[in-house]
């Protein structure tokens, strides 16, 4: 279905790019809302399954990620860091220890709780995003993740 039918548009979008630019902003809110339905009955959010996986999957050998490598790696602002990392710590998703070669940084590690809690999420949200993805073959995939590294790559020079 086209984006202007389904905003509801009366006249069509008059410059090819900001019609493509607003298919990804739309696609980016459904996908959002979607995740925001599946993850609400885990008590989650999309934002903080991005921490889950992160520190699951990007930790170094002693099984975490300072806050700054978290912020660097995720797709939100820097300054929003800290106030996740306190909700979720006193979710009892993460603990802060301090690094043992720095003092003035925290390491942010999953908990016993989180980690169950993951275990339990991850099959699950796999198989949404596949369900999502299956109108698009993995050629299809690999061709849409190469456009939007152009496009990001465009904006960012």
């Amino acid at each position: 279905m086209s984006l202007k039918h389904e905003l509801g548009f009366k006249k069509p979008i008059g410059l090819l790019g900001h019609e493509a630019l607003l298919n990804v902003y739309f696609t980016a809110t459904c996908i959002k809302k979607r995740a925001a339905d599946f993850l609400r009955s885990f008590g989650l959010t999309d934002v903080q399954l991005n921490v889950l996986m992160l520190l699951h999957h990007q930790s170094g050998p002693e099984g975490g990620l300072s806050q700054a490598e978290i912020s660097d790696m995720m797709l939100v602002n820097r300054a929003n860091i800290t106030s996740l990392i306190d909700r979720m710590e006193k979710a009892k998703l993460v603990v802060r220890t301090a690094d043992a070669n720095d003092r003035r940084f925290n390491i942010i590690k999953l908990t016993d709780k989180a980690r169950k809690l993951f275990a339990k999420v991850d099959p699950l949200y796999a198989r949404e995003v596949k369900k999502t993805m299956a109108c698009l073959n993995q050629a299809d995939q690999k061709k849409l993740i190469s456009m939007l590294e152009r496009v990001r790559a465009n904006i960012t020079g």
